[in-house]
């Protein structure tokens, strides 16, 4: 079966098949040894990793048109009766050359945008199309998602770097049921996680770092934050597309 016939891949698919391109065996071997490492601090990603619950897929540097395809095939998962906290990871071919933190920034936007614009779902009347505004988030096929990018340019955030290549990790808010910054289990999870992300990183958490819904916070600067512990500044580069 070719790969535009099935975009979204599962754990099997990289012990079994062997039409992929060399470069993606590689970059997912790694995050898989990055993820499952004992002390990373995400432990609901180490399990999930490990349980085969993940879901991935790829685009090239040149080729970007497998992405809303394994989005959207990841998004109906959540239709089954018994579906999981899927997480999906997109591996971004790596550059010829590592770029800089604001090269990577600079395409993890551009393919946020490349998705919105081949959206056919409109987003509802009621939701915020200004990023500046502290209820916006991303969205597509009609669901709102978190999505985080992660870089080999992060030298001192080592949670977010996962190998050599860019890899966008992309959360369905829904999987947050019960798990929302205000809700006791929520801010209970978070707090362990990012404690332990604090250990990791040898850094205090980033102040743009902070949960959905919160008035003073705004969640696209949690989708690429930096590498360092300054707030991040200027506008949003995403701009949807009824008001282009």
């Amino acid at each position: 079966m070719s790969i535009k016939k099935r975009a979204l891949l599962t754990k099997d698919d990289f012990e079994t098949r062997t039409d992929l391109p060399g470069w993606l065996y590689k970059e997912y071997e790694t995050f898989h040894n990055t993820v499952t490492n004992k002390t990373f601090p995400c432990f609901f990603g180490m399990s999930a990793q490990l349980k085969g619950e993940l879901r991935y897929a790829y685009i090239s540097q040149d080729d970007w048109s497998n992405l809303p395809l394994a989005v959207k095939d990841f998004l109906d998962l959540f239709k089954l009766p018994d579906y999981k906290r899927h997480g999906l990871f997109v591996f971004v071919e790596p550059f010829e050359q590592e770029g800089t933190i604001d090269d990577y920034r600079k395409q993890f936007w551009e393919i946020l945008q490349y998705l919105h614009e081949v959206d056919e779902v409109e987003w509802p009347d009621d939701c915020s199309l200004d990023p500046d505004h502290y209820l916006w988030d991303f969205r597509f096929y009609g669901e709102p998602i978190f999505v985080f990018g992660n870089a080999p340019a992060y030298k001192k955030r080592k949670t977010r770097h996962l190998g050599n290549a860019m890899v966008l990790g992309f959360q369905p808010r829904k999987i947050f049921n019960g798990l929302e910054g205000t809700e006791k289990g929520g801010i209970m999870s978070r707090e362990k996680v990012r404690k332990r992300v604090e250990v990791w990183d040898q850094l205090p958490k980033h102040p743009d770092i902070g949960h959905f819904g919160d008035p003073t916070h705004n969640e696209w600067k949690q989708f690429f934050i930096g590498d360092d512990i300054e707030p991040i500044r200027g506008k949003c580069p995403f701009t949807h597309k009824s008001l282009v």
